[in-house]
């Protein structure tokens, strides 16, 4: 079995990968402003949209990404952020160049990672409720925790027209709880003492209002060097839906950059 994609344009590939309860349709307008002259490949995760491996850790994904992705440049965001750079880590040869919105090389302590892991499970048991609860063919348990989802302080400057509530409610809600039970922050390998192996050229992209997350970004560029950079654009963890322009900015950011061999 292959992830589900979908593909519009024609030009240079690039590849989209979501966040965690999206799918390959909560792009909003993005792909179709960068399909104006690029090929651009929409990427189901696993456990998300019509992509059914609940099984795949990132490591896994990334595999399964490289498999329909091919070489790209490929974008990810938060969840599909921490795929991308798995994905870079471990097959350079197919990523041209590298853009990462809101995105972790990894928590670094084993409290961490344990804490985070407890947070996550806490999660995926309600939407393992949820996912009952369809079954009986009530809505309303996996309506809930979308809500509570999207009450994050992270997403709270989102437009009403990008929070992709629709396509959300279409995610299985037993694909979201494998997802967060393999590919959560906490089950992530930390990866920061491997960023120097990256390569290509790299954009770190973050919203202004999540300060946790641009300092991330800064602490990586620094760990991946000269071919990183750092952009900060207002707005909040899910910044390219606050300014669906913010993708084609930081692919415009590599005007000039040679991609890797």
């Amino acid at each position: 079995m292959t992830l589900a994609t979908a593909t519009i344009g024609t030009g240079p590939r690039v590849v989209l990968l979501h966040g965690f309860t999206q799918n390959g349709r909560c792009w909003t307008s993005i792909p179709e402003r960068l399909a104006v002259d690029h090929e651009v490949v929409l990427v189901d995760a696993p456990g998300h949209g019509a992509s059914a491996h609940d099984d795949a850790d990132l490591w896994a994904s990334a595999e399964l990404v490289a498999a329909v992705g091919g070489r790209a440049t490929y974008v990810g965001y938060s969840m599909g952020g921490r795929t991308a750079l798995h994905l870079a880590l471990a097959r350079p040869d197919l990523v041209e160049r590298l853009v990462l919105v809101g995105a972790t090389a990894g928590l670094t302590t084993e409290a961490e990672k344990a804490e985070r892991r407890a947070a996550d499970e806490r999660l995926a048991a309600r939407l393992d409720d949820a996912a009952a609860a369809r079954e009986r063919g009530d809505e309303k348990p996996f309506r809930a925790f979308l809500d509570d989802w999207l009450a994050n302080p992270l997403f709270a400057t989102l437009p009403a027209d990008s929070r992709c509530v629709d396509e959300r409610l279409t995610n299985r809600p037993s694909g979201l709880a494998a997802s967060l039970r393999r590919c959560g922050t906490g089950r992530q390998d930390s990866l920061w003492d491997r960023l120097g192996e990256l390569a290509m050229p790299v954009a770190l992209v973050a919203g202004s209002a999540d300060t946790k997350f641009t300092a991330l970004a800064e602490r990586m560029a620094a760990a991946i060097g000269a071919n990183a950079r750092v952009r900060i654009e207002p707005g909040s963890h899910a910044v390219h839906l606050d300014d669906v322009d913010v993708i084609g900015r930081a692919l415009a950011g590599f005007s000039g950059a040679a991609p890797s061999a």
